[in-house]
């Protein structure tokens, strides 16, 4: 009785990550449309889609997904990082060259998604920092999430606390504008030029986000939830989740009422960047980590896990959903593809989001019928081992 419980708490793990990730994938797609059909980057959103439903529906998406599902994505990679760590030296192989070799080909594919497909990757992003997750990886559950709590809420509450100051003294400064330049460029660009004036403008918007200054902060926002989701795989707090049942309903709690009203500040308040920076830089991880033990408690309910089925099949192909979500997206809206860009409005984009999806929960489980991993998944760990997985089952 005491193996087959084990069996199946394992069981039971795997598919708490992976729904994770199908959530996640879910999200991001959430927030990354309306920057696939529209200026997104250059505009202030409650001002251009003012009118109902697209402003009502922009606040929820606003509220429930910006800024929270990329976190979750940090979270899970620093989680799959112990995990992979744990499983390498278990081999006597060395970790640091084999997540070395995984970071690479991520960087790899991070280069092409960013500038041949969309600039919002943040796969760049990842695998770079992840170079500095093997400086930290040793050390304890407990020490993670303390280095990864303090890295996050100091930098966070230094910068929200300067963008009070502005606020205060210069609020014409923290006024968010819609640049209009920048507007036309994007939409002559993505609407009707070459794939040239396009690869232009994407480098132009990538560099616009991942310049140096802006680097820094994706730094701060990004690495502090690798190690805690790190922390959170050495404790074992998502894989014994009846023994930590206590502390993960605290953590959610308190995530949910904290996160929620730092969410809600720029509706609450004023829209403005000192209120977008308490909503993003704080609000939006604290939020992610609500997400990542609601969902896991929630699975508890063998019911609801067998539910949640197609979600996890999502997550197990999340790089290749992810990437085939900018495919899509860019061909729809791009000048070599249908050239809908700035033609659509924000709920007609929330439309494509659940068809996109409802089509991925249903291909993902057709594929997994008949192979291990998806092809970008097939690749990532042939990469990552140096040996050819099984792929057709």
């Amino acid at each position: 009785m005491k193996q087959n419980r084990q069996i199946s708490d394992g069981r039971q793990r795997i598919q708490s990550i992976d729904s994770l990730r199908g959530l996640a994938i879910l999200g991001i797609l959430l927030v990354n449309m309306p920057d696939f059909h529209s200026p997104f980057l250059h505009v202030n959103p409650i001002e251009w889609w003012n009118n109902d439903p697209d402003r009502t529906i922009y606040i929820m998406v606003d509220l429930f997904a910006q800024a929270s599902f990329y976190p979750m994505f940090a979270f899970l990679f620093g989680f799959g990082a112990v995990i992979l760590a744990e499983r390498v030296q278990s081999r006597n192989t060395s970790f640091p060259v084999v997540f070395s070799r995984r970071l690479f080909f991520l960087l790899i594919i991070g280069c092409i998604h960013a500038f041949l497909i969309w600039h919002g990757d943040i796969l760049i992003n990842y695998a770079l920092i992840g170079f500095l997750f093997l400086l930290f990886y040793k050390m304890s559950g407990k020490t993670l999430l303390w280095v990864g709590s303090l890295l996050f809420a100091i930098p966070a509450l230094l910068l929200c606390l300067l963008m009070m100051v502005v606020y205060v003294t210069m609020p014409e400064e923290a006024a968010i504008i819609t640049d209009l330049d920048m507007v036309q460029a994007s939409i002559k660009a993505y609407q009707t030029g070459t794939f040239t004036e396009i690869f232009q403008q994407r480098f132009v918007e990538w560099y616009m986000v991942n310049n140096l200054g802006s680097s820094i902060i994706l730094i701060i926002s990004i690495f502090p939830l690798f190690l805690i989701g790190a922390g959170f795989a050495k404790l074992k707090w998502l894989e014994r989740t009846r023994e930590h049942q206590r502390k993960l309903t605290i953590i959610t709690v308190v995530c949910l009422v904290c996160g929620g009203l730092l969410k809600a500040s720029p509706y609450i308040a004023d829209y403005n960047y000192f209120t977008v920076s308490l909503q993003d830089m704080i609000g939006g991880p604290v939020i992610s980590i609500f997400y990542i033990t609601a969902l896991v408690l929630l699975m508890q309910n063998k019911s609801l896990a067998k539910i949640l089925t197609p979600l996890a099949n999502v997550g197990r192909l999340s790089m290749s959903n992810y990437l085939l979500q900018s495919i899509i997206g860019t061909l729809l809206f791009y000048s070599y593809g249908f050239g809908l860009y700035g033609k659509i409005s924000f709920t007609t984009g929330v439309v494509l989001v659940v068809v996109i999806y409802f089509l991925q929960l249903i291909l993902s489980t057709i594929w997994l019928k008949h192979y291990y991993m998806g092809p970008v998944e097939y690749v990532w760990r042939f990469a990552t081992y140096g040996t050819r997985p099984m792929m057709k089952k």
